[in-house]
């Protein structure tokens, strides 16, 4: 987690602690004056209200509009939404990334039950009490857009006169060399297996083993240091094992076997050795030995980050990728999805391959734990965005039916997503479903089964040269 993520949720903390506190001062101060059965009624609903509706981390204002920059050259026109039609104002350029800017306002019961946009076959959510500019994504809606037949309404939400509509297209990326850098097992699959199940040629290379947080392992008579290593193993085999189901053989994915939430302080000290926190081991080696070639790190086994670097130049030199697949280092707030493209960056000119493209992916945000909002198997629309970001370009792709299928069968194979949800996580689902109406998918409990898989995967576009 970043420092600033870290920041904003000391702060909601802070500020859920005061409101409890406050909460139980006035409730004393009711039960000692009627007695304690209405006190203890309100507490109730009061917790129940908190599940239902305050229990989203949501670190910004619903009324803040995201701020997005486009390229230059990307296809900009205004269009009307006319008797709950789009219509647009110039021909539709060939585009299969279309991003819809508008301002929307919730109405009264879009505070209390999540605003939604539908149109065609897809639906979209945003925040409940949304009042700011928003950016739908109506990739693969072209063929509708262009005969003026695309309907769209708001549910929960007001729909403005008018709106923006950009097109930007791209290449299909999946027909050129790519390779997906995973900063943890399952991390390819949440970002990227619809494109890297239909690539040419691709590889995956996975940097750590994902062995923290084992305290589950803990019930099978391991002590903390046993079930670390069991966890590091199991992940690790995932991610030469999974992407099989992707199509992508062996022989194309890459484990690394560095070590959890340590990324950033090996390439801090590229020459200290930093081992597991959690396992005590401090010999990448263990969990290599069914890479489909040798590596710098292979040599000493050390876990540092001049034998990392040196292992993503001799990937990038072997499989020659055109494209690479990174975490976006502004949006994504994970220490080592942040370093491992800082790594990627470092390794570049020690290479003597140099990729074109970079996309990059946000599996996590600073700012909304549940983007992307609303069920699976829905569209993505773009995430809350307010610093300032490269005026990148956004490839987004359409899955299939069976490719999410796919996808959600491929995250239920990872060990680290199969972990049922806790007593209070699963009370609050009920309560959610049942007072704000939100629905969770059969393939999983995780929340990645909802987030990822959707009818979208979402790349920022970056040149490597820019």
């Amino acid at each position: 987690m970043s420092s600033r993520k870290q920041q904003l949720l000391s702060r909601h903390r802070r500020r859920k602690r005061l409101l409890l506190a406050l909460s139980a001062l006035a409730l004393a101060v009711v039960g000692f004056g009627v007695g304690w059965g209405l006190p203890a009624l309100l507490l109730l609903f009061g917790w129940v209200a908190h599940e239902a509706w305050f229990a989203d981390h949501l670190f910004y204002s619903p009324q803040d509009d995201y701020q997005y920059r486009f390229p230059a050259d990307a296809a900009r026109q205004e269009v009307a939404l006319d008797d709950g039609r789009l219509r647009l104002s110039a021909p539709l350029p060939a585009a299969e990334t279309l991003i819809l800017e508008l301002d929307l306002r919730s109405t009264w019961l879009g505070r209390w039950l999540d605003p939604q946009v539908l149109f065609a076959d897809d639906r979209q959510d945003f925040e409940r009490a949304v009042r700011g500019r928003r950016f739908l994504n109506l990739s693969g809606q072209a063929e509708a857009l262009g005969r003026g037949e695309l309907r769209m309404r708001g549910r929960f939400c007001r729909l403005p006169a008018t709106a923006t509509l950009y097109a930007m297209p791209h290449p299909d990326y999946a027909q050129r060399r790519v390779m997906v850098i995973a900063p943890h097992a399952d991390d390819a699959e949440i970002a990227a297996f619809g494109l890297y199940s239909r690539a040419a040629a691709v590889c995956i290379v996975t940097l750590t083993q994902g062995e923290i947080e084992a305290r589950d392992y803990q019930r099978l008579g391991l002590s903390p240091a046993q079930a670390a290593r069991l966890k590091g193993r199991l992940r690790s085999w995932d991610s030469l094992a999974v992407p099989l189901w992707g199509g992508v053989p062996q022989s194309r994915c890459v484990q690394l076997g560095y070590y959890c939430l340590q990324l950033p302080a090996m390439l801090g000290e590229p020459d200290q050795i930093f081992a597991s926190r959690e396992s005590g081991e401090a010999d990448i080696r263990s969990v290599r030995r069914h890479n489909p070639l040798p590596l710098p790190g292979d040599a000493d086994g050390l876990p540092s980050g001049r034998n990392l670097l040196a292992d993503l130049v001799a990937l990038l030199e072997h499989f020659r990728p055109e494209v690479v697949v990174t975490p976006h280092p502004q949006l994504d707030p994970h220490a080592d999805h942040v370093a491992a493209t800082q790594a990627l960056h470092q390794a570049l000119p020690q290479s003597r391959w140099q990729p074109e493209i970079a996309l990059l992916y946000a599996n996590h945000l600073h700012d909304n734990d549940r983007w992307p909002m609303g069920p699976a198997g829905c569209g993505i629309a773009l995430p809350p965005a307010f610093a300032s970001l490269s005026a990148d370009a956004l490839w987004s792709p359409l899955l299939s039916t069976a490719a999410q299928l796919d996808k959600a069968m491929a995250l239920a194979m990872q060990h680290d997503l199969q972990a049922r949800l806790p007593f209070k996580k699963r009370l609050r689902r009920i309560i959610q479903q049942l007072l704000a109406g939100r629905r969770w998918p059969a393939s999983g409990d995780n929340e990645f089964f909802r987030k990822a898989v959707r009818r979208h995967e979402l790349f920022w576009v970056r040149r490597f040269d820019a």
